[in-house]
């Protein structure tokens, strides 16, 4: 009981060092754009004890949901060590999992979530079918759940929720095609499919398109938008470039995130990384 307390507190202090005005200024509280933040500058766990914490005046909505699970998923990928559905077998990936003395309470934590967020956004789809928010935040929950299953723990489980995902996305678009949010999750989709999945997989799920989903990742991430919903478009066109090996582009775009979010530990490593190498040819 004492180490949860500790652990807790530990949490508590590292979430208040990450964000220095929610302490220094009480006439602010916390918003979930504090969230956000903490999770673009790479601090997961405190991204996720944040999310709870604004849960204190009673609110858990889908925007809630859908960045702690964010959060939890990269904490998650964090404690397996980086991997994900580019790297390992299933047989490396169970191994991690067991060696992994906190990863159960994580994905734990992580289930209870999103399956709230996934009850929340059907119950509202009940009676207004055609609810852009709650089509897109169900769509990215479900990738969400797509993404642990098939990438971290490689699981070949998930086919409803990814149907259900690509289905919602698509609905989003069509009310709205300027959803950048939505407009990145599906260009995933293409890319990820097309990439990752054997053809008769491939060939079930819909089909994918890795240059369609690569353009169009590339022109959300141009597109006007929110802070954190352009940062979000730019991250994943890093990620693309990265397993393109594109590392110009890559390279590039990561200087500029480093810029914008000069904590995130994460872009930094790829950068000296990149010095690194280029220094030794």
């Amino acid at each position: 009981m004492c180490r949860a307390k500790v652990s807790i507190c530990c949490v508590l202090v590292a979430v208040a060092a990450a964000v220095p005005r929610i302490c220094s200024a009480q006439t602010e509280p916390a918003t979930i754009a504090d969230a956000y933040r903490l999770f673009y500058n790479a601090h997961y766990e405190e991204a996720a004890a944040l999310a709870v914490t604004l849960r204190s005046s009673g609110t858990q909505d889908l925007e809630n949901d859908e960045v702690r699970t964010s959060a939890l998923l990269f904490q998650l990928r964090g404690l397996l060590k980086g991997q994900d559905a580019r790297e390992g077998d299933k047989t490396d990936k169970a191994e991690a999992l067991k060696r992994c003395v906190t990863c159960s309470d994580v994905l734990a934590t992580f289930m209870t979530d999103l399956r709230h967020g996934q009850a929340l956004a059907r119950e509202i789809l009940k009676t207004k079918p055609n609810d852009e928010y709650a089509l897109f935040f169900l769509g990215k929950l479900d990738l969400n759940y797509v993404w642990l299953q098939l990438g971290l723990l490689g699981h070949k489980t998930g086919w409803d929720e990814y149907w259900e995902a690509r289905k919602s996305l698509e609905a989003v678009l069509k009310l709205n095609p300027n959803h950048v949010r939505a407009r990145v999750a599906r260009g995933w989709i293409d890319y990820i499919v097309n990439t990752r999945m054997p053809w008769g997989t491939r060939w079930v799920l819909g089909g994918g398109n890795k240059k369609r989903g690569i353009a169009v990742v590339r022109e959300a991430a141009a597109m006007e938008a929110d802070f954190f919903t352009r940062a979000e478009a730019e991250f994943a066109l890093w990620d693309l470039h990265v397993r393109e090996r594109d590392f110009l582009r890559a390279t590039e775009l990561a200087q500029k995130l480093s810029r914008t979010f000069p904590d995130n530990q994460e872009v930094a490593r790829y950068l000296a990384k990149r010095t690194t190498s280029r220094a030794t040819r």
